[in-house]
Order: structure tokens, then C-alpha cells, then sequence
């Protein structure tokens, strides 16, 4: 019986059959998705028991387009593809996945081997284990492709399942992803629920129903990236709830406000120096640094008491004038209890410096950190990377130190100036200039670089590094002129 990884591992090695038209991976994925969701649609049931299929019109099922030969295939392909997302196709995820789909396949014979070879897949054992899954395997390895760019959107699982276990999310509770990417996030805390709740039939009917349908909310902005993210929902049993949207725009005014909020925004800043055009943005309006104004956003959306968990850049520990303003704002209003300094080279990009905040909002907007705990999980560690991947077991330590309590409201131990866990009180980071980028042990990151064997991590260090300076340089030119216009645009240029 076939595992989901060896289905993964064909369905993957299929993308060889589409060089010849010039495929790229992340557009063989954007294939995939087409005819997976035809394929899936075909093989699975819905919650009550119906063929999910009944959700496309009779004439554009995968029996009618798997059973066709040669030009007659793609051009029936074609006309599936432009019918779908036509504003006649009278359901609502159907339409929007489908909306402005294009094939790149030009060969009738690519198409036909790759729908043959999808129905030759051991789908009794994929549906087994899950086809969630299956498509979540497909993106992870897209991800990893570091040459297509596409791991830009991609946290990687073991991080995400650390987050999720320590956030606890509940049922009932509304959870945010105002960058959503693929859905990593919402797919996991979907899964920590479950789990918890025996796939939601410990749950009454109301309750269950508002988690397929109700529970996950965001915002991604790239299309291709949406119907993504659209599908992977899907096939983990939860309908929609991710719009296609900007929230830095007043898109993100609308989004409800969360309980939980679980997200990596993207990095950089906006194209052409544009700032965030949010009425209700006071400390980043005037800023073009996507991170900051992702900040403010998350401490915006959540609930009072509620609880958040973000991966943000260092320089949002330690930017000045705008920088130090929101992080000041921030401690106010919320209790930032803890920061995970994260190693380098765990995403697409080496040289790429990160952190997870973990934050409550309070019930008043008045002093409400009292002192901050620091993880350094960046000092001494080893090169990750192809050779080095990033595990569960690495986040051990930190899981530990951190405790049960999603809002640390219990004892925590302070380790010491020798220890990775350390605690450091308002007034102290208010010495600081309220600068939290703290660390303490003995940096060795960059003899942990020189151990990378592989040529892709090496390019991808040496990249990383290159962007990391550019986003330096753009920070400084912001500084010194408000409207950084000739910078952003070289910027933009470079990319």
C-alpha cells in the first residue's frame, strides 16, 4: 500500500513530463491544483455523505475530461478551466479557484500523461491517510524548490506545529491568518482542534459547523497563491474564510477580529514605496515596511485577551523612529511575554534573521507588559539546511521552558547569563530604548554558515545576505528621506 509520501513523490516526479512546455514548478503546481480538484472532488465524500463532484456542473467532471484523447483533451481542458470561473458557476469555491485559471500545457500528450497518470494513483490509500495531506506534501515540496521563489510563503511545518501547540487554539474560537499564504497555519491549528476533539464529534452539531465553516479567517494577496491556499483548505474539511485581499488596505479593516491570530507576514516592503492605506492606522501609516505595518495590524485584529503569535524580521526588534514608536505601542496595549529568537537558514533565504513574538492583548490599554522572555535558539546552533533540516526535536527546549500556559501565566525559571532562556523587565527594555533585540550567548552563526555543503544552500546564504543588506539600505534611505522614492525604485529594479 502506497504511504502519502510515495504519491507525493510521483505526483512530483510527473512535473519532468512538463519541461518540454516550459513549466515551471511553481505553475506545475498551479496544474496540479486544476486537476487535482477535479480528481479529488471525484474521489472523496463530503461531511454528510454526498459526492463532493456535485459541487461542478455534470458537463466538467474528471470521468468526462480523464476519458479524452489528444486535441480534443486540451482544448475540452481549456474551455473547463475559462467556464469554471466564469460568474455562472453557481458555487462560490468552485468560481473563485477557478477565476482567470490558464493552463500552461501546450502538448495534447502532456495532458494525457498526466491525467493517466493521476488516475493510476493508489487514491484508496491517499484517501485513507488524507488528501489534505497528499496536497500539502505537493506544496512543501514546491516550497523547498529554492529557485522558484515559491518558499517565500512557506513557514516550515515543524515551526508551525510548535507554535500551534503552544497557542492551544479552541473550538469556538476565531482564528486569523492576515497573510495566509497556503493556509499552513489555519491547516494546523484545523488539526490541533481536531485532534482534540476526536475530528469534531465530541463537538455539538452548531460547534463543529462553525469550525468547518466559521473558525479560520485571513487575507492572502497573490491570486495564484489564493487558489492555492483555497484548495488546501478544502481538502482539510474547511470551507473558504481566506479572501483574496491586501490587508493593508482597507480590506483589512474588515477582517473579524480574532482570538487567536497565527501568522508570517511577508517581508520587505511594498512595491514602489506605497505606505498602508488603513484609516484606523496611526503608528505605521506613514511607513512602506510591510513588517511594522503587519504589526500593528495583529495588536488591531485581536479581541481583548486575545493571543497572537507572529514571525517578524529583526529589524522589527530594533528599527528606530517608526520601529521603536510601534514596539512601545505594542508593550502597552498588549503583554509581549515572549520572543524565540529563531536560527538563521531555516527559510528559503540564509541570511534571513527572525523571530516569533508571542503577545496577548489586554484588557485595558494601559502598561500591559511587565517583562519580556527571551529564547535564543539562533547562538551555537548548527547550519540548517538540506543536509541539517529543521525538526520537532529542535523546538523541545524551548517548548519546555515556555510551559502550558499559552499566556505565560505561570512560573517560568530564568536560566541565567549561560542559559538560552532568559527573562528582562519592562524598565530594563526601557533602558534600552526599548531595542529588544537581546541576546547575550556568544554568536557563532557565522562558523555554522561555513559548514553548508550544498551548493543551493550556499547560493541561498549568499542571497539571503545580499537581500538582508538592500533591506538595510532601504530602512536607512527611509530614515533620511521620508519618501524614499529613488531607493524603492532601485529596489523594485533589482528584483
Amino acid at each position: 500500500m502506497a504511504s502519502t509520501i510515495d504519491i507525493v513523490a510521483k505526483l512530483w516526479s510527473l512535473c519532468h513530463v512538463l519541461r518540454d512546455d516550459g513549466v515551471t514548478y511553481n505553475e506545475y503546481v498551479t496544474e496540479l491544483t486544476y486537476l487535482l480538484f477535479l480528481k479529488m472532488l471525484a474521489e472523496v465524500p463530503d461531511h454528510s455523505g454526498g459526492l463532493r463532484e456535485d459541487r461542478l456542473p455534470n458537463q466538467y467532471r474528471w470521468g468526462e475530461l480523464a476519458k479524452r484523447e489528444g486535441l480534443d483533451q486540451l482544448d475540452y481542458y481549456k474551455q473547463l478551466l475559462l467556464d469554471l470561473g466564469k460568474p455562472g458557476t453557481k458555487d462560490a469555491l468552485v468560481r473563485t479557484i477557478f477565476t482567470d485559471a490558464q493552463t500552461k500545457l501546450r502538448k495534447p500528450t502532456n495532458l494525457k500523461s498526466l491525467t493517466s497518470s493521476i488516475d493510476q494513483l493508489d487514491w484508496f490509500s491517499a484517501r485513507e491517510e488524507g488528501l489534505g495531506n497528499l496536497y500539502e506534501g505537493l506544496l512543501e515540496k514546491n516550497a523547498a524548490d529554492k529557485k522558484s521563489g515559491a518558499g517565500q510563503y512557506f513557514t516550515p511545518r515543524p515551526l508551525i506545529d510548535c507554535i500551534v501547540r503552544l497557542m492551544k487554539p479552541q473550538p469556538g474560537e476565531t482564528i486569523q491568518d492576515p497573510a495566509a499564504g497556503t493556509a499552513g497555519f489555519l491547516v494546523a491549528a484545523d488539526r490541533y482542534i481536531k485532534d482534540c476533539t476526536d475530528e469534531l464529534y465530541k463537538l455539538p452539531p452548531d460547534k463543529a459547523h462553525f469550525q468547518r465553516h466559521s473558525a479560520y479567517v485571513g487575507a492572502e494577496l497573490v491570486p495564484d497563491t489564493h487558489r492555492l491556499c483555497l484548495m488546501n483548505l478544502l481538502l482539510h474539511g474547511i470551507e473558504g474564510g481566506v479572501e483574496l485581499a491586501d490587508t493593508l488596505s482597507p480590506d483589512g479593516e474588515r477582517l473579524p477580529k480574532a482570538d487567536v491570530l497565527l501568522t508570517n507576514p511577508p517581508f520587505g516592503t511594498k512595491k514602489g514605496g506605497g505606505r498602508p492605506t488603513r484609516s484606523d492606522f496611526s503608528v505605521t501609516a506613514d511607513t512602506s515596511n510591510k513588517q511594522l505595518a503587519f504589526v500593528e495590524h495583529i495588536v488591531r485584529a485581536l479581541k481583548p485577551g486575545g493571543r497572537a503569535a507572529m514571525v517578524v524580521p529583526d529589524n522589527v526588534l530594533f528599527e528606530d523612529n517608526t520601529g521603536r514608536r510601534l514596539r512601545s505601542w505594542l508593550m502597552e496595549l498588549c503583554n509581549l511575554h515572549t520572543i524565540l529568537r529563531l536560527p538563521t537558514g531555516i527559510f528559503y533565504a540564509q541570511g534571513v534573521k527572525t523571530n516569533v513574538l508571542f503577545l496577548q492583548r489586554g484588557t485595558t490599554d494601559k502598561a500591559n507588559t511587565k517583562a519580556v522572555w527571551v529564547y535564543d535558539l539562533r547562538a551555537n546552533m548548527p547550519a540548517f539546511g538540506k543536509t541539517r533540516p529543521l525538526t520537532v526535536e529542535d523546538f523541545a527546549e524551548f517548548e519546555k521552558a515556555y510551559g502550558d500556559d499559552p499566556n505565560c501565566d505561570e512560573k517560568r525559571t530564568d536560566q541565567g547569563e549561560d542559559g538560552r532562556w532568559r527573562r528582562f523587565t519592562r524598565e530594563q527594555i526601557a533602558a534600552r530604548n526599548d531595542n529588544l533585540d537581546i541576546s547575550w550567548l556568544r554568536d557563532t552563526e557565522t562558523e555554522a554558515e561555513e559548514q553548508l555543503t550544498e551548493p543551493d544552500d550556499i547560493s541561498a546564504a549568499i542571497i539571503g545576505h545580499l537581500k538582508a543588506a538592500l533591506a538595510d539600505i532601504e530602512a536607512l534611505a527611509e530614515e533620511l528621506e521620508p519618501e524614499g522614492a529613488g531607493l524603492s525604485d532601485i529596489a523594485e529594479a533589482a528584483e
